[in-house]
């Protein structure tokens, strides 16, 4: 590590889970973020100052007006701006020795078997099932970690479905379809007609941040098998345990 680096990341380097070992750790990952939105933007702004060397954001959107109520990563000057380029500048400016990747397109099948495998950790940031389960499908595959968080009104939820390999997690830990499954038929709920509470997004993209962070640095125990809840109207956190299922269609046969 270099002298601005000891400094620059003085704070984690006093922590004796983390220090230089798991800095390093850090300096050294690949980081894939899938969404620069709401929840994506306090994701790609942690993970960038805590110093994950490589970040590539995806996300097809531009940034709109109404965007700026919570999604902090852009501002007035990123208005009509895609949401990547916007957020891999705002990256940038906080710590330019992170490298930043900024692709502006849709989160299809191909790309995610394209660039999931590349990844030391997937965090999914979208806005909808579909989506989601195609993230899933292919962390599964490829055997990565995801970290998933969803936001809508007041209400927030966040688990890690760590890949298999991870001692942490215990032995085949459940995946995202095994909680909700393709088949369910689960309705998306959009921003623009339930709204969100501002500060929520802030609250799940910060700890689907500390989940990532601590599986890069090796850290502490992973959400996986546990599945994290907010009401935001009484702040109040849940927890409820996941059980993998033997017949999931996505993890079931591995």
């Amino acid at each position: 590590m270099t002298d601005d680096e000891l400094l620059r990341y003085s704070r984690h380097l006093l922590l004796d889970e983390i220090g230089i070992e798991g800095q390093q750790r850090l300096l050294a990952a690949r980081a894939l973020v899938i969404g620069a939105g709401g929840l994506g933007s306090p994701v790609a702004l942690y993970l960038a100052s805590a110093g994950v060397g490589h970040i590539t954001m995806v996300d097809h959107d531009t940034v709109s007006l109404t965007n700026l109520q919570r999604q902090i990563a852009h501002d007035m000057g990123s208005l009509g701006r895609l949401k990547v380029e916007s957020a891999a500048a705002r990256m940038a400016a906080l710590n330019p020795g992170v490298r930043t990747r900024a692709l502006a397109v849709r989160a299809d099948a191909a790309l995610l078997d394209a660039e999931v495998p590349a990844a030391d950790v997937v965090i999914d940031c979208t806005d909808n099932f579909a989506t989601r389960h195609l993230v899933n499908a292919a962390c599964v595959r490829h055997a990565r970690p995801l970290v998933s968080g969803a936001a809508i009104g007041f209400d927030g939820q966040i688990s890690t479905y760590a890949a298999h390999g991870d001692s942490r997690c215990g032995e085949r830990p459940p995946c995202y379809a095994c909680l909700f499954p393709p088949e369910a038929g689960f309705e998306d709920a959009a921003c623009s007609t339930m709204g969100v509470f501002a500060p929520l997004v802030g609250i799940v993209g910060s700890v689907q941040a500390a989940e990532a962070l601590k599986l890069l640095a090796g850290v502490g125990e992973p959400l996986a098998g546990r599945l994290l809840m907010l009401d935001g109207r009484r702040m109040q956190w849940s927890e409820i345990a996941m059980l993998r299922d033997p017949d999931c269609p996505v993890c079931g046969s591995r």
